[in-house]
């Protein structure tokens, strides 16, 4: 659903980045998304055995967070500013800011540093 993504302003998709977004997602300034990233806005509830019905999720990539190659975002997650989610991470819950998050589950490793001065919020 073309009408759900907000790319702002240098925000980048990597090649082959899939966004199922059945609900918003926004990618904030300056962000990066790297290769072969899944962005799942969507999934179902498995307490209706017969029905299955789908539940959506908002998704938010701040500025300037980057997102590692064959990282799976799920619904709901929101990704901080500055954050920084290794390759190959499933994130189920919110990345803080300026973090460096990795694994399955993704988890916080370490303050995420920077020879930039930036604003961080």
């Amino acid at each position: 659903m073309p009408w759900h993504l907000t790319l702002e302003h240098r925000a980048c998709l990597g090649e082959r980045v899939e966004v199922y977004n059945l609900a918003p997602v926004a990618l904030r300034e300056r962000c990066v998304v790297a290769q072969h990233t899944y962005l799942c806005g969507g999934t179902h509830s498995l307490n209706d055995l017969e029905l299955l019905p789908v539940l959506v999720g908002e998704i938010e990539i701040g500025a300037d967070a980057f997102v590692g190659a064959r990282a799976l975002i799920l619904p709901g997650v929101k990704i901080g500013p500055g954050a920084v989610i290794g390759a190959g991470a499933v994130v189920s819950r919110d990345a803080p800011a300026w973090m460096v998050c990795a694994g399955n589950p993704c988890r916080p490793v370490k303050p995420r540093t920077t020879d930039t001065p930036v604003a961080r919020s």
